[in-house]
């Protein structure tokens, strides 16, 4: 499968974090022996210094690109989607016997949105902690620099969401794991296993004969930088579906539950543009059911209607 052009133009050290250069010769490369001629227009036009992508130029095209991102995000009305799940997700932990304050914590959070959302108009207890997680120091940055100008209630970290010193109990992302292809999506399910999370939920495009479609109006409608648009679209192409994500989610995490919840109608996909995987611990797993009430219903071991 295709890369996408923020996946190349950064690279950091697994274990360190540490930013590593990138020689924009071998992404061009990369991307023309794909066919994919358009990508490498895109990161010819970054600048770079002796054949080294500029690390400061770099940065402020994914500040661009992930703002121009933050508009899907507000007109789709990600942060009640992730409200309606997280609120029933929070009292359940606190019925299967969690105690003192809850983390959740967003990984691969970019500028934030999510996080800030929640903070701003979510109304969570004061004892659920909300922070956002990011390799990428510039977005961090940023992120809480917006944070601060509403004196939200957050806070924004440069690392591994998963390695933190103040482990997290539960973790959200969005658009972030059809980023794992292969063993790799296993793997990073493992992670999260040993990580002893209460609850993962990964909201992700959801692949469907509308998506590729969407995806390119949207992005040709309300994003202006090349590389936004780029990416975009391939997100869509991407995406894993519901077999995918559940097989994975089971082979990276035994002893806990695997489900999808609110999963489109195959006949009308665009109501549902994003639809989230969930992996829980087991004891979880009723209380949850409990607390969504008659959106349990919504709650399943496969796609569909």
């Amino acid at each position: 499968m295709r890369p996408e052009i923020s996946d190349l133009i950064v690279d950091f050290d697994p274990e360190s974090l540490q930013r590593r250069p990138v020689r924009q010769a071998n992404v061009v490369g990369r991307f023309l022996a794909a066919g994919n001629h358009t990508a490498a227009r895109i990161v010819r036009g970054i600048p770079s210094v002796g054949g080294v992508l500029d690390n400061d130029a770099v940065d402020a095209i994914l500040v661009q690109a992930h703002t121009e991102l933050q508009r899907l995000h507000e007109e789709f009305q990600h942060g009640r989607r992730v409200l309606r799940l997280l609120v029933p997700l929070v009292r359940a932990a606190r019925a299967a016997g969690h105690r003192g304050p809850l983390r959740v914590v967003d990984l691969g959070c970019g500028l934030g949105f999510v996080v800030r959302w929640l903070a701003a108009r979510g109304g969570l207890p004061a004892d659920v902690e909300l922070v956002g997680c990011d390799y990428n120091r510039a977005l961090v940055e940023r992120a809480q620099q917006l944070a601060d100008a509403e004196s939200l209630r957050c806070r924004f970290v440069v690392g591994n969401a998963l390695t933190l010193a103040e482990p997290a109990h539960i973790i959200l992302s969005t658009g972030v794991i059809h980023h794992f292809q292969g063993d790799a999506l296993v793997d990073f399910f493992a992670a999260q296993a040993r990580a002893g999370l209460w609850a993962a939920v990964h909201y992700d495009i959801t692949p469907n004969w509308a998506a590729p479609l969407g995806a390119w109006l949207f992005h040709r409608a309300r994003m202006r930088m090349p590389l936004a648009r780029h990416d975009g679209l391939l997100s869509a192409l991407r995406a894993h579906d519901d077999a995918v994500l559940l097989a994975a989610a089971r082979m990276g995490g035994p002893g806990r539950s695997a489900l999808l919840f609110e999963c489109p109608s195959p006949w009308m996909p665009m109501l549902r543009v994003l639809r989230p995987v969930l992996s829980l611990r087991a004891d979880l797993e009723g209380p949850l059911r409990a607390e969504l009430g008659e959106l349990a219903s919504e709650l399943r071991v496969g796609g569909g209607g």
